[in-house]
């Protein structure tokens, strides 16, 4: 099994159609099949373990991605927004290789480090039509396809190792060949270092849906894509969503909408239920789909589809409501367990930490010994449970659990409560240190523009919903809440930015 299995079988199907950019300019599934050809010589040349990217989304993305497959090297798409520190040190760990990036970059890594540069200038090549390009890919499932660094919120980045047979399992389980019509186009928003954007540029070319891409986020040019572009499906996170919807709502009864917007679908954190209920009223005809997954399980591993979000949406049943916030039920391919800490299975409706169990499911880490159980079940470190359907709910990560007076105390279940209000548009709990109960919760609130709301006036909302214990000690008014470029909230900053407004013990 090899990535480039599934890019032989586009372009032998469908090489002509527009596999990435406009129309008019894009390249083909075949100009990208040459490409990787003679980019795998080119890495192959280069006498390196690694093939890096070190650069914004654009048609390199797939062929370096294919073309490191084919030359049986790691492709290692790495992180352009770190410090200069950061991202030698990335470098160096993965050394030596050859990586993409631009001149502006080149002047940022150390000449201590073997490190090969070329461009996108240097990738991109006019390929003879009349030369045979031999398909001598190795078809070893077990080589290493893509190292992908996590985003190193709570400590130094990890290598999450992604072997062939992983992701070639989850594209032939998740997406049906050449299912896609000559007319389909996906927009791809999220940056090559993240998995969203590696199963995104995978499945759709699979797929045979023309991908356009967007290297910067930014609401305003995002819909005048998918207007210009006709684009009919796309893929977010949900800080970007909920920039989206204020656009749209913005632009008031004159709006034109996303009218050939088929499908949206959504993930790499919580939705608040009010931005993806107001999505929903705003696009009633596009179908949502909410994603759950990791780097380690080679992306998706739950989906709730378009009709579980209509259903949820408009049932009277506060059991099926509720489910517009869960991530929906585990792909065919995947098993779900909630456990807790000894290991052990919990009954439905029990918090506990989810493990996954699956084909694409890797748990390794570059040097690490492999966090997948003797039976095959990785510990994702995420908090959740299951309700009576099989619906997964996910609370967010263990670590970030606030153990106040002895009790663990999620706080995606207090965020979900205060998002509710009307005049909030974000929140964050966090437990910070405190002499009498251990920690104590402290809850940080972006309000919508123009509105206010007193302190007490939260709290008492709160505590009409949740349990006294669970009901914030403080709140804090915040202009912005911290995130990184993939929608993660940085729990970290933000819990050393409140200290940092005390005197080291509270607030």
């Amino acid at each position: 099994m090899n990535l480039m299995m599934l890019l032989e079988m586009a372009a032998g199907g469908f090489g002509d159609r527009v596999a990435v950019g406009s129309l008019n300019d894009g390249l083909t599934v075949k100009q990208i099949f040459d490409n990787a050809g003679a980019a795998a010589e080119r890495f192959r040349n280069a006498n390196v373990e690694n093939v890096a990217m070190i650069d914004i989304t654009s048609p390199s993305l797939p062929i370096c991605l294919f073309g490191a497959s084919w030359a049986g090297l790691p492709f290692v798409p790495l992180n352009y927004r770190l410090t200069d520190q950061e991202l030698n040190a990335l470098l160096e760990r993965i050394s030596p290789s050859i990586a993409l990036m631009q001149p502006d970059t080149k002047e940022r890594i150390s000449n201590t480090l073997e490190v090969n540069s070329f461009t996108r200038d240097d990738l991109i090549t006019s390929i003879d039509p009349e030369i045979e390009i031999s398909t001598d890919w190795n078809m070893d499932g077990e080589d290493t396809a893509i190292l992908l660094f996590t985003s190193g919120t709570t400590g130094e980045p990890k290598a999450a190792v992604l072997r062939q047979r992983h992701l070639v399992s989850y594209i032939l389980g998740s997406v049906e060949f050449m299912s896609a019509g000559e007319e389909e186009a996906a927009l791809i928003s999220v940056p090559p270092y993240h998995i969203a954007g590696i199963a995104a540029t995978l499945s759709n070319l699979y797929a045979g849906r023309r991908v356009v891409q967007l290297p910067e986020f930014d609401a305003e040019k995002w819909i005048e894509l998918v207007r210009s572009e006709s684009i009919t499906s796309a893929m977010v996170v949900p800080t970007m969503l909920s920039r989206i919807v204020d656009h749209l709502v913005s632009e008031g009864p004159d709006s034109q909408g996303l009218p050939t917007l088929r499908a949206l679908s959504y993930g790499g954190g919580k939705m608040p239920q009010p931005t993806i209920e107001t999505a929903l009223e705003l696009l009633p005809d596009t179908n949502f789909v909410n994603a759950y997954g990791l780097t380690e399980t080679s992306s998706t591993v739950a989906l709730l589809g378009p009709e579980e979000h209509r259903e949820a949406f408009s049932s009277s049943d506060e059991l099926v409501r509720k489910r517009i916030s869960s991530v929906g039920k585990p792909l065919p391919t995947i098993e779900v367990s909630i456990r807790d800490e000894g290991g052990n299975e919990l009954p439905v409706d029990e918090s506990g930490e989810i493990w996954v169990r699956g084909e694409q499911v890797s748990g390794e880490y570059k040097g690490s010994q492999l966090t997948l159980t003797e039976d095959g079940w990785f510990p994702t470190h995420d908090g959740g449970w299951l309700d009576s359907g099989g619906y997964l709910f996910v609370t967010g990560r263990i670590d970030d659990v606030i153990v106040k007076g002895g009790q663990n105390i999620s706080p995606g279940e207090i965020e979900e409560v205060l998002l509710q209000h009307n005049a909030v548009a974000d929140a964050a709990a966090i437990g910070v240190p405190d002499q009498q109960w251990g920690e104590k919760i402290v809850a940080t609130i972006v309000l919508h523009p123009e509105q206010e709301v007193a302190e007490e006036e939260l709290k008492s909302y709160a505590k009409e919903q949740l349990r006294s214990n669970r009901t914030p000690d403080e709140i804090v008014f915040l202009n912005e809440l911290p995130y990184n470029e993939t929608g993660k909230l940085l729990r970290r900053v933000l819990k050393e930015k409140l200290v940092a407004l005390g005197d080291g013990s509270t607030i």
